[in-house]
C-alpha cells in the first residue's frame, strides 16, 4: 500500500470509529476566555489569570508594547499590559497565542508544516479581522462581533492539526509533503468540524470550518464566510483569478468592501497592520 492511501486509510478508519486524536484547547484560553465573558471580571482579576500562564504573559506584553498601541512609554507588568490592550482584545488575543502553542512538532518536516499552517491562518485572520473591524465602524447595530471573527479565523484550518499529528506518528512512512498536502486537502474540513466539536464551540463555527473553502456555499446576505474568503482572496489561497474578482464584486455589493481594489488601498494596509499585530 503506498504511504498516500496508507495515510487516507488511516485517517477514514479513525474518523469513522472517533478514534482520531484531536488538539484540546489549553486551559489558559478556555480560563481567559470564560473570564472575558464574564460581566462581572475586572482588569485586575483578569491580570491575575493571565498571569498563571508565563508563555501568555510575555506574550500580552509584547503586544501591548507593540507600534499598534502607538505608545512610547513600554510597560513592564501583566496588569499595566492588560489595562492598555483591554478586555475585548486580551480575549481574541489569548486564544490565537494558546492556538498557536499547538502548532509544534520534534519532527523537521511536520514542524515546517505546522508552521506554514499557522502563517496562513494568521495571514487570513488578519484581512478577516481588518475588514469586520471597517464594516462594524460603518454598521453600528448588526449583529457580527470582533471576536467571533477572530475567533472562526483562527479556527477555519484547525483541522490540519490532527492530521499532521498523525503523520507525526509515522515519521518514516508518512513524512512527506505531498503525502500530507493530499490528506489536508482531502481531510481538514471534515476533521476540522470535529474539533470545534470537541471543544463545544457553537454551531456555526463548525459550518464556518466545513464551508469556508466551499465555493458551491454562496451567502446571499452577509456573512462571517465571506470575511474569512476575504483573507483567501488577499493572499491567493483561492487560485482561479475569475474566482477570486467574482467574489470581490460580491462584498462590494454586499458593503464589506468600499470598492474592488479597496484591499490594495493604505488604508487597508494600516488596518491589516493593526490586525496582525495580535499574532506577533
Amino acid at each position: 500500500m503506498g504511504a498516500e492511501n496508507a495515510l487516507y486509510t488511516i485517517l477514514v478508519e479513525k474518523i469513522k470509529q472517533d478514534a482520531l486524536v484531536l488538539p484540546t484547547l489549553p486551559e489558559i484560553a478556555l480560563k481567559v476566555r470564560s473570564a472575558a465573558d464574564d460581566p462581572e471580571i475586572n482588569l485586575g482579576k483578569m491580570s491575575e489569570i493571565i498571569a498563571q500562564d508565563p508563555a501568555l504573559s510575555l506574550g500580552m506584553l509584547k503586544v501591548a508594547n507593540s507600534v499598534v498601541f502607538g505608545r512610547t512609554i513600554k510597560v513592564e507588568t501583566v496588569a499595566q499590559s492588560v489595562t492598555r490592550i483591554g478586555l475585548t482584545q486580551i480575549k481574541s488575543i489569548a486564544t490565537a497565542m494558546a492556538i498557536e502553542q499547538m502548532f509544534v512538532s520534534d519532527n523537521t518536516t511536520i514542524a515546517e508544516y505546522m508552521q506554514k499552517s499557522w502563517n496562513k491562518t494568521v495571514d487570513v485572520a488578519s484581512v478577516a479581522i481588518s475588514l469586520m473591524t471597517l464594516y462594524l465602524q460603518k454598521n453600528k447595530h448588526t449583529t457580527f462581533s470582533l471576536d467571533t471573527i477572530t475567533l472562526a479565523a483562527l479556527v477555519h484550518n484547525i483541522g490540519v492539526l490532527p492530521i499532521l499529528t498523525e503523520a507525526e506518528n509515522h515519521p518514516e512512512v508518512f513524512a512527506n509533503p505531498a503525502f500530507i498536502r493530499q490528506a489536508i486537502i482531502k481531510f481538514s474540513n471534515e476533521i476540522g468540524a470535529e474539533v470545534t466539536k470537541a471543544w463545544e464551540f457553537p454551531e456555526e463555527f463548525t459550518e464556518l470550518v466545513t464551508a469556508w473553502n466551499d465555493l458551491s456555499v454562496l451567502p446571499k446576505e452577509v456573512h462571517y464566510l465571506d470575511f474569512i474568503r476575504a483573507g483567501a482572496v488577499y493572499h491567493e489561497i483561492f487560485k482561479s483569478e475569475s474566482t477570486r474578482d467574482i467574489l470581490l464584486k460580491s462584498y462590494v455589493t454586499k458593503g464589506i468592501l468600499p470598492e474592488v481594489d479597496y484591499m490594495a488601498s493604505e488604508e487597508f494596509e494600516s488596518l491589516l497592520v493593526e490586525a496582525r499585530a495580535m499574532f506577533s
